[in-house]
């Protein structure tokens, strides 16, 4: 993050949640006074009153420094509306089901947008039993690989995490249409529509 909490932000947060300057002061032990100060740019908060700041108003402490609240109206619960966020630092795969604040390794990460897949990163989709078996025609290396393989579904999600130097491919048992997603290092995440047969 390259900028630190705003005054207008405390104040825009602190008003949404219907709170004056002293009941905010009171709930993290400050003067009403300091919070005055904030609100008008002539004070910042200390680093160690910021879990408590942003406990108080109701929010994350990623919303309290980007000014920006966050609301899930995805309350039906469908994984179809899925969204991933990767960690460029360590790789971490992240999952939501909606809109959210999420963060690793210090950075605020931003959900994937999924391209169709090219040429270049061929899904093959074979159904032996029960199971979808899935490869991507795509080279495993440690310079450039497929990362994982999620199936998504309505009311599921599986994913299979994948290693450098070894395969492309995963296994998932049948339970439904919905979606492949795979995501190449380079090239970002793709998706592609599965049905039953």
């Amino acid at each position: 993050m390259n900028t630190y909490i705003t005054g207008s932000t405390i104040k825009k947060m602190r008003e949404k949640k219907g709170i004056t300057q002293a009941q905010l002061a009171d709930m993290i032990s400050v003067s009403d006074k300091a919070v005055s100060r904030w609100e008008t740019g002539k004070g910042f908060p200390d680093i160690t009153l910021v879990e408590p700041l942003a406990s108080a108003l109701g929010i994350s402490v990623i919303e309290l420094f980007s000014g920006e609240s966050v609301f899930n109206k995805n309350t039906s619960g469908n994984m179809m509306r899925s969204d991933f966020c990767i960690c460029p630092v360590c790789g971490n795969i992240i999952h939501s089901m909606g809109k959210a604040v999420v963060s690793c390794c210090g950075i605020t990460l931003t959900p994937e947008n999924a391209g169709e897949p090219d040429d270049e990163h061929r899904l093959n989709v074979e159904y032996v039993e029960n199971e979808f078996y899935i490869t991507v025609s795509h080279e495993m290396t440690k310079q450039h690989y497929i990362s994982f393989i999620a199936y998504v579904t309505e009311n599921r999600i599986e994913t299979v995490k994948l290693y450098p130097e070894g395969n492309a491919e995963a296994r998932f048992l049948i339970r439904g249409n919905g979606f492949i997603y795979f995501c190449c290092n380079h090239h970002g995440l793709m998706r592609q529509r599965i049905k039953r047969n």
